[in-house]
């Protein structure tokens, strides 16, 4: 070496092309780790899209079946109505009104498994949210914006609106003009 401690090139070339008695191994086990890392990532890469693979499957499964409790608490229902329908074809009277009430009684424990719940406003004050305001009625009995009666009942799913309740909302008397 010279002076500045600085190899020469030719020193520089000796050092850089002699190879250790190392260098072999050290090689093989880099090229192993870099094999092993590859294999890694390839595993990594299937049991991603496997999973990605399951996931859509089970996605379109929760679409495809998603109503299938209430589907089935429905079919009974049907099973009622048609039952109903035969029994007044053959005697029409109480046991036609009879068979319609369970049938409804049905209808709405299934509605209750499936988390659908009934607006029925009467009474309370006019929520525009919930509620359809169909016709504004005077009323000295009620305060104003006080649902009066109710048109057609609304739904709703797990606290999510399916159908506003149509209603006759009360408002204040118009002044006597006298």
């Amino acid at each position: 070496m010279n002076e500045n401690t600085q190899p020469s090139e030719a020193e520089a070339a000796d050092v850089n092309t002699a190879p250790t008695p190392e260098a072999p191994s050290a090689l093989a086990a880099a090229e192993a780790k870099a094999s092993e890392n590859w294999n890694s990532y390839l595993r990594a890469v299937a049991e991603f899209d496997n999973y990605r693979k399951r996931t859509d499957r089970e996605l379109e499964n929760a679409r495809k079946y998603a109503v299938e409790r209430f589907a089935q608490e429905l079919v009974g229902v049907v099973d009622s109505l048609e039952a109903g329908i035969a029994a007044a074809a053959v005697s029409p009277g109480p046991a036609l009104l009879e068979g319609a009430q369970a049938t409804l009684k049905q209808l709405q424990r299934a509605f209750d498994k499936a988390g659908i719940k009934v607006i029925d406003p009467i009474g309370q004050p006019f929520d525009p949210a919930w509620q359809e305001a169909m016709v504004a009625q005077e009323s000295r009995d009620s305060a104003a914006n006080t649902v009066l009666s109710v048109i057609q009942k609304g739904y709703s799913l797990n606290g999510r609106l399916l159908r506003p309740a149509r209603v006759i909302v009360s408002k204040a008397p118009a002044a006597d003009a006298d």
